[in-house]
């Protein structure tokens, strides 16, 4: 390869698809990770991509439904460019109405989305209704149809390969040339921490599970803070825990039985499918809570996309763009709360 414009730290769902950006727009692209694409986080496999809440607007939240929007073009081309699929899917979300102050405050949501969303997606309260449903003692459910899902790991794959297919590179080392953008991940907000006076960022660990079930046409649930997302390989994830502290990144324990108890509990159906897949990985969490992006904090010259958290695959489209937009352009069109100097 001819020498690169831009070098990417990080083959995660930031890394790749800031990446994927500048190769369509003609930058030839290097990216570097030690372990290989999707060897963190982004190699998960849960994979909701869901809204905040229509309600106290900001320009996070604005941010959001834009790469929400954007997603179905986006992993089409990234499909179209690689020959494999990345599990994307708008079928929506159904969340139970659990009283009638929820009632209440659902009914005032819809009002608020058909506000902010406009024609582009509803959020409405309807009857429970049907087998794959949550039971309530109001009978309500909510249902948006903005909610998508991808298979996390998939995603990742078919990011690398239409980047590799275009002629950039994916290596685990090699020198860093051009423009710098660092998408390290959980790694990468600890070191920033290092040269900073205060905490950056920090990981949070998160365990999920992998059901043989074939939902695949259906729409995530959510309740009782978890995740059921079904995916087009007629799989189901379960997810996930929040871990703040923890010893081991990598392994699942007993607070992954107790996920799986309650999804059950909730979804009666999932109840004898096999456990084909448990796993845990650690997500970055900036100080903001925002995505970190824009000039690099602590490296003249060089750039930073990190702090995901649990926004990452649903916001990545507009985080590639906006960083594409600064990288190749210098145009800065990062909002005021996502500036990578405002989040320490």
């Amino acid at each position: 390869m001819s020498r690169a414009e831009v070098t990417v730290l990080g083959a995660g769902a930031f890394g790749l698809s800031v990446a994927w950006a500048c190769v369509q727009r003609g930058a030839r692209v290097r990216v570097i990770d030690p372990n290989g694409v999707a060897s963190g986080a982004s190699g998960g496999i849960v994979g909701a991509l869901a809204p905040h809440t229509p309600e106290q607007w900001n320009d996070k939240k604005q941010f959001q439904l834009e790469s929400l929007l954007m997603a179905e073009t986006f992993w089409q081309e990234v499909e179209d460019a690689s020959g494999l699929s990345s599990g994307y899917g708008q079928f929506g979300r159904i969340q139970p109405v659990l009283d009638e102050a929820g009632l209440v405050l659902a009914e005032r949501r819809a009002a608020s989305a058909r506000e902010l969303w406009g024609a582009a997606a509803e959020w409405r309260v309807e009857q429970a209704s049907g087998d794959w449903c949550l039971a309530t003692s109001t009978g309500q459910v909510i249902v948006d149809t903005l909610s998508a899902r991808l298979h996390p790991r998939q995603a990742c794959l078919a990011l690398a390969g239409a980047i590799q297919a275009a002629g950039s590179d994916i290596v685990r080392d090699g020198p860093q040339e051009g423009a710098v953008v660092h998408a390290t991940g959980y790694e990468g907000l600890e070191a920033m921490t290092a040269q900073h006076t205060r905490q950056v960022g920090n990981g949070v660990k998160g365990q999920a599970a992998l059901l043989e079930y074939d939902a695949r046409d259906l729409p995530q649930l959510y309740f009782d803070g978890l995740h059921v997302v079904p995916h087009a390989d007629g799989t189901v994830a379960i997810g996930s825990t929040s871990e703040r502290y923890f010893e081991a990144p990598a392994s699942t324990d007993a607070q992954l039985d107790d996920i799986l108890s309650r999804a059950v509990a909730g979804v009666p159906l999932l109840g004898g499918a096999q456990i084909i897949a448990r796993w845990a990985g650690v997500r970055p969490r900036a100080r903001s809570r925002a995505p970190m992006l824009g000039a690099h904090p602590f490296e003249n010259g060089a750039f930073v996309a990190n702090g995901g958290f649990k926004i990452g695959f649903g916001v990545a489209p507009k985080v590639a763009q906006v960083m594409a937009d600064l990288v190749l352009d210098g145009v800065d069109r990062i909002p005021p709360e996502f500036q990578a100097a405002r989040c320490l």
